[in-house]
């Protein structure tokens, strides 16, 4: 069928919405629960089947929004059109939507049909960028916001330009009048400099300089100096990072509502209503929302966004599971241990909250230096007053205070090497960040999802040679036998069989009666032989040995690959080999680090020891500075122990499980396509999803503290000079300035120099 674009009717006429036996949406679901019925439009291209239902609400399983993000946001969109929706929740990790609906005038069968039909719709449709899920509200911008500072000095620049060289007839009060308003900035800085921290600072020198050159009515001396003394105060703005951490609550992440079992009924309540002994009922696809143990039922659990665990865990009967994990197969009842904050998810959370906040500014020592030398530049000043009785020469002296041409040329350069990070694809958040990155000597990797692709993949495949004798191809023929089996089921490793067997161009073989166990695998009826496809214990459970596999592939018990069995009519034909494959770019990145920079290398993981360790002896990790089987409060311990080695540590990861280490960290590193609170998290985030951009965001910044240490000589030998010229034999205020204000012009320019590389790597080297 061709496909064409099409543009969403509202309200379209109900379409009947029926399962195989006939049931519509409403009735079809026993005590509001579906039991994964496909319903289906007329001509229905996506598929979709609903997995539960309520008076009000309804949740759809579709598989293409685990895979295809656009049409998820297509999706989104044409729901937000619709004012009968109240809400719509996407899972792509389930791939599940939910929708809460009006339920008064229209009936649930009614309901049912128009979602599944903007379902369908947004395989094609054209979506107006107006849609009200698009459309923000309106913020003040916090950069403009930096620059409004910028306009007063602008004004007494012009004025004093119009009044002096220019020779236009503007009032001398009203040029020093503007100065002084603009002026008052510096002054209240001054002030509480002395006031609260007893010294005396930069802002006092300049405020000196400033008064006595205009009183003298050198007007543009002053002029200048204040619009570059303000220029610089609002780059430092500009590259401030917020010091409250923007965090993700718990309970949002979670969803609004979940089922409990109280006194033998089931029933929807909020999320922040469960309390501890409730038994709460988790159906496939959604989140847990607590902690506890599993009272009833078995499950088929993803813990990557707790642990980093790359594949998804059997948990049954007895057996503890944990808030913010997701159930992708099976039905289980939980009684409620920790709820909220007090969940392992919400300790994670409370863990990065109460990491220590850094100061917000620019950190630079050159300022430190500027600062201590303004009480030796005021008793210059003095004793040259006292000398020769001519103010003038002590402005010149109070003047030339290295302080402008820092204050200046040390957040312009930090603001020109953040820009061009942002040009490379790199968000640094900030200008301590950016020292912070020049300094580190410790990596700290995540695994899942960080060095590695966080799905599964298929590697290879080990046959029983005796067992598939009678085939040309015995490799092919396992993998046509396994695909079949795992058809259409919802498994990452099943999934991944299958796209391996299309690659691969085997036979789409016809699966007959099939059973599928959680946990265990899939029975089914192919080319009239009974196909077992799962685990070893699967296979022992139905008296298949697997001792012929062993026998002739020994090293499969030692290797550290995960692997799913095949057997057919009794007789184990041998294993499909899977893996959570290595980012392509991740020994690149690893051996850039560790050999060029020098960095010590750690990687930490909630897998198990043997699966660490194997990823670790890929990369040339070592295995004591491998973390296996490690909780979020691990993570954070590891990187404090670095700390109290002496060492700066830069943390990368991705998930909620990561995000008291990303905080702890002295530089944390994040990706775009990360969960949202550790990129709220992160000092540095990888916008395009590339862990080289780690290595170029090191390269970057250690430039940045090049040109800093460069502009500060800059600024200094000059002014030095001509310092020691105003005591010694007198300048003017004004060629004072001149040599001041130019030299931060000189070193400001230089700063800019990582901009004026346009798109090119940066030259520095890592080391």
């Amino acid at each position: 069928m061709e496909e064409t674009s099409q543009v969403m009717t509202l309200h379209p006429p109900p379409v009947a919405l029926h399962s195989a036996n006939g049931n519509g949406l409403a009735n079809g679901h026993k005590n509001g629960h579906g039991k994964g019925k496909t319903y289906a439009l007329a001509k229905q291209e996506i598929a979709c089947s609903v997995t539960h239902a309520v008076k009000g609400r309804v949740r759809f399983r579709v598989p293409r929004l685990g895979y295809d993000a656009d049409y998820a946001q297509r999706l989104e969109s044409l729901v937000a059109l619709d004012t009968r929706i109240k809400t719509i929740r996407i899972n792509r990790a389930a791939a599940s939507v939910a929708f809460t609906y009006e339920n008064k005038g229209v009936s649930d069968g009614e309901m049912g049909s128009q979602l599944q039909r903007l379902i369908e719709l947004a395989k094609t449709a054209i979506v107006s960028e107006h849609t009200p899920v698009q459309q923000a509200k309106a913020e003040p911008s916090e950069e403009s916001s930096c620059w409004a500072g910028m306009k007063l000095p602008a004004i007494a620049s012009t004025l004093a330009l119009l009044g002096g060289p220019l020779g236009l007839p503007i009032p001398a009060a009203i040029i020093a009048g503007t100065i002084a308003i603009t002026a008052l900035p510096v002054a209240k800085r001054a002030w509480e400099s002395i006031t609260q921290e007893r010294r005396l600072n930069i802002d006092f020198l300049d405020l000196s300089a400033i008064v006595i050159t205009t009183c003298q009515g050198h007007f543009i001396t002053p002029a200048l100096m204040l619009s570059l003394v303000e220029f610089g105060e609002a780059i430092r703005e500009r590259t401030a990072r917020a010091s409250k951490k923007q965090t993700l609550d718990l309970l949002d992440s979670l969803g609004q509502f979940v089922w409990v079992e109280r006194d033998g009924k089931k029933q929807e309540i909020s999320i922040k209503e469960v309390v501890r002994g409730d038994t709460v009922i988790v159906y496939p696809g959604e989140q847990i929302p607590v902690d506890g143990h599993i009272i009833q039922g078995k499950a088929l659990i993803d813990q990557q966004k707790l642990t980093g665990e790359s594949m998804p865990v059997m948990r049954e009967t007895g057996e503890e599971v944990y808030a913010s994990t997701l159930v992708r197969e099976g039905q289980i009842y939980i009684l409620a241990e920790r709820v909220g904050a007090d969940t392992r998810a919400g300790q994670s959370i409370r863990l990065m909250q109460e990491a220590p906040i850094h100061d917000t500014k620019i950190e630079n020592y050159a300022a430190k230096v500027a600062n201590q030398a303004v009480i030796p530049t005021l008793l210059l000043g003095g004793i040259v007053f006292a000398g020769t009785r001519n103010l003038a020469r002590a402005a010149s002296v109070l003047t030339l205070d290295f302080a402008t041409g820092i204050r200046v040329s040390v957040p312009t350069t930090v603001l020109a090497a953040l820009s061009y990070a942002a040009r490379r694809g790199i968000l640094i958040r900030s200008g301590r960040a950016l020292e912070q990155l020049a300094k580190v000597d410790a990596v700290v990797f995540d695994k899942t999802g960080t060095l590695t692709q966080g799905d599964v993949a298929v590697i290879g495949v080990r046959t029983v040679s005796s067992a598939l004798k009678d085939w040309a191809n015995p490799e092919m023929r396992l993998l046509e036998l396994a695909a079949a089996a795992e058809k259409r089921l919802t498994h990452p490793v099943a999934s991944a069989i299958v796209r391996y067997a299309e690659d691969k161009g085997v036979n789409n073989l016809t699966r007959g009666e099939w059973e599928y166990q959680v946990g265990l695998g899939v029975r089914a009826e192919i080319d009239g032989q009974v196909v077992l496809v799962g685990s070893d214990r699967f296979l022992r459970l139905d008296r298949v040995s697997t001792e012929p596999l062993y026998a002739e592939h020994p090293e499969i018990k030692t290797n550290g690959v995960s692997s799913i069995f095949v057997a057919s009519n009794g007789e184990c034909l041998g294993i499909v080999e899977y893996t959570d494959p290595l980012r392509k770019e991740t020994p690149e990145v690893i051996r850039a680090l560790a050999t060029a920079a020098g960095m010590e290398i750690h990687m930490l993981t909630g897998d198990s020891r043997q699966r660490a360790n194997a990823v670790a002896a890929q990369l040339g990790i070592p295995p004591a500075q491998t973390h296996a089987e490690a909780f979020p409060e691990d993570k954070a311990a590891v990187i404090k122990q670095l700390h109290a080695a002496g060492r700066t540590v830069a943390f990368v990861g991705d998930g909620i499980n990561d995000s008291a280490a990303l905080a702890y960290a002295d530089a944390s590193v994040s990706f775009a396509d990360g969960s949202d609170v550790a990129r709220e998290t992160a000092d540095v985030v990888l916008m395009s999803n590339d862990l080289r951009g780690l290595v170029e965001a090191v390269a970057i910044a250690k430039q940045a503290m090049r040109l800093i240490h460069q502009n500060t000589s800059i600024v200094i030998a000059p002014n030095l000079v001509a310092l020691i010229a105003a005591a010694a034999v007198g300048i003017s205020p004004l060629a004072a300035t001149i040599v001041n204000n130019g030299t931060s012009v000189v070193a400001g320019v230089n700063g800019l120099r990582p901009l004026m590389n346009g798109k090119k790597k940066p030259k520095s080297s890592l080391v």
